[in-house]
């Protein structure tokens, strides 16, 4: 893998403003990703047990929002090289030369250490080691370590992306318990077809710097066939809130049905070996894992949050 670290002086251009502008420091947080993690630590923080501050509350969320985006941010100082030579990547700030990688590592370093000392003090110790931890994992386990190692690198570093429930529902009861850890089976099993399937229709970008990504290492027929068995098994994972007592009858229907549907374009894209078809599938597949995965985490929200509130409380509770 020695060629895929690259002399980021000839890859990364000078930077022509000393600072950049905020619009460039707010990419450098990956938004999109930052909203998906916040959207899920709320899921956390309404089914836990027990009440919350509403203050504390919109603290535990902006801690876990400025945590993931100092991630993002850590996340693209390392892989400025790599992401200069890829065709998805390569407009992001560092490699433009908007903002330096001196910058960048400041910038998320500085996020880093305050959202956690702002959670464990504000919120509670348990929270703050939780995202302590979500931060260290996904910069030094996933980015600098696994990404370019191995192409277990999703499986094991989505581990990463799964801790957002766990930290929401310790921001309400300072504790870890089952019905957290299924909130993070549910992300943790989600994140390989997810990514895998984005990978498939990227798999030139990461050949070329040499990332060792499922499609490039294994192939495209592994990857489809690794895709089908992580979406079974993610199958009976998502009924574990049913399970445990803390979703109702819309979550199992959702379930159930987007479940369906998941695993029926896994299927497809598993069955079919055509190159041009198998990039749409995947294609198709990414896009709904996306929405599968909210509307999940949607359900859970209004069951839970809003429940006692609407006229459906009958049926949710």
């Amino acid at each position: 893998m020695s060629d895929a670290s690259i002399d980021q002086s000839k890859s990364i251009p000078s930077v022509t403003d000393d600072f950049g502008t905020a619009g460039d420091y707010i990419e450098l947080l990956k938004p999109r990703v930052m909203s998906l993690v916040v959207f899920t630590g709320l899921s956390g923080l309404v089914c836990a047990p027990g009440t919350i501050h509403p203050v504390i509350a919109f603290v535990a969320l902006l801690c876990i929002a400025v945590g993931a985006g100092a991630s993002g941010a850590l996340n693209m100082w390392f892989d400025a090289d790599i992401d200069a030579r890829m065709e998805r990547t390569k407009g992001r700030p560092i490699p433009t030369g908007r903002v330096t990688p001196e910058g960048a590592l400041a910038f998320g370093t500085t996020l880093s250490i305050a959202s956690v000392l702002i959670m464990g003090l504000m919120v509670n110790v348990v929270a703050g080691i939780l995202l302590a931890v979500t931060i260290a994992f996904y910069v030094f386990v996933y980015t600098m370590w696994l990404k370019r190692s191995t192409p277990q690198n999703i499986v094991i570093g989505g581990a990463a992306g799964a801790f957002p429930p766990m930290i929401g529902w310790a921001a309400v009861t300072g504790s870890v318990s089952l019905e957290s850890i299924a909130l993070f089976a549910i992300i943790f099993m989600w994140t390989p077809p997810h990514f895998w399937a984005l990978a498939m229709f990227r798999s030139e970008d990461y050949r070329a710097v040499n990332v060792p990504m499922l499609p490039v290492v294994a192939g495209n027929a592994e990857t489809r066939r690794q895709i089908l068995l992580y979406s079974v098994l993610l199958m009976p994972i998502t009924a574990l809130p049913v399970y445990f007592g803390f979703a109702g009858a819309i979550y199992a229907l959702t379930a159930f049905m987007g479940g369906a549907v998941f695993l029926a374009l896994a299927f497809t894209i598993w069955r079919r070996g055509d190159a041009d078809v198998e990039f749409k599938l995947a294609k198709r597949l990414f896009a709904f894992s996306i929405l599968y995965l909210f509307l999940l985490f949607a359900v859970l929200i209004v069951e839970q949050g809003l429940g006692a509130f609407i006229p459906i409380a009958g049926l949710v509770s």
